[in-house]
């Protein structure tokens, strides 16, 4: 049977659960023989999951999902294949983890604004080693008895358009996928989705992207023909995956389901030579 490869997990160096080398043995027991770790903004997960993956016969490819900006719409970009120890990438994601705590701190400001008493050092503490994000910001209020639940933080203060929403440092499509290429990478697009026009998606493969995430658990079987459609008409490659958070967003089933083919990821390998 051809192997089975999920690109798209996420670990607690950002906002996932689970250690980097536990994502790999739950993956391996999903079926899995080939996945991507892509944290947001972060690296720090790819060298402990590797040397997983070779004690379990999981083979690990270096990933990354970065947040970039077309017009007023949120991006993600991810990345596959590049070398992670390289020095302007790893300057770049630093930057980046710094303005996430600044992100954090003026969040934190707007929720005390609201006369709710959080601190930014619960969220700081509920981060632990990861890249700072909302999802922190919403455990850390549920941890408190500050809201009931994890959801219930985004509907009613976290989410775009709430009252504590701040933006998250973002760079252009452009930039991203030249931070990528520059490290030996491929990039493509994450997650599409319903939300994401036509003209937003064109500008994306104007700037150079490689490929279109196509399987994904936001695609109906509709949206993944017409993501295939779409980038086999701009010659572009194709990714998919889980984007497993390791329950933290009711996702403990997705591990195993969502999946790309050996054969898709090997023509991901015949472009980078």
């Amino acid at each position: 049977m051809e192997g089975r490869a999920d690109l798209h997990m996420h670990t607690l160096h950002s906002d996932g659960v689970l250690p980097a080398a536990e994502l790999v043995r739950r993956a391996n027991q999903a079926g899995l023989s080939i996945i991507s770790l892509t944290d947001h903004d972060s690296v720090e997960g790819i060298d402990e999951a590797t040397a997983e993956g070779q004690a379990v016969g999981v083979e690990v490819i270096s990933g990354v999902e970065l947040s970039a900006t077309v017009g007023d719409q949120d991006i993600h970009i991810l990345g596959y294949f590049f070398d992670h120890q390289d020095i302007r990438l790893r300057e770049y994601l630093a930057v980046f983890r710094a303005e996430r705590v600044r992100r954090a701190e003026r969040i934190v400001g707007k929720l005390n604004d609201l006369k709710i008493p959080l601190t930014l050092e619960a969220v700081l503490d509920r981060a632990g080693t990861g890249s700072v994000g909302r999802p922190h910001i919403a455990a850390a209020l549920v941890d408190g008895g500050l809201t009931g639940t994890y959801h219930e933080a985004f509907l009613r203060y976290l989410g775009f358009g709430k009252p504590a929403y701040e933006k998250k440092y973002q760079i252009s499509p452009r930039d991203a996928v030249e931070l990528i290429s520059s490290a030996g990478g491929l990039s493509f697009v994450a997650h599409p989705g319903p939300s994401t026009d036509e003209k937003v998606l064109l500008d994306l493969i104007k700037a150079g992207v490689d490929g279109i995430e196509v399987v994904h658990p936001a695609h109906s079987p509709e949206l993944i023909v017409h993501y295939s459609g779409i980038a086999s008409e701009y010659f572009l490659l194709t990714s998919g995956g889980s984007d497993f958070h390791g329950g933290r967003k009711n996702d403990h089933e997705v591990l195993g389901r969502y999946f790309i083919s050996e054969k898709t990821v090997d023509m991901m390998r015949r472009q980078l030579q």
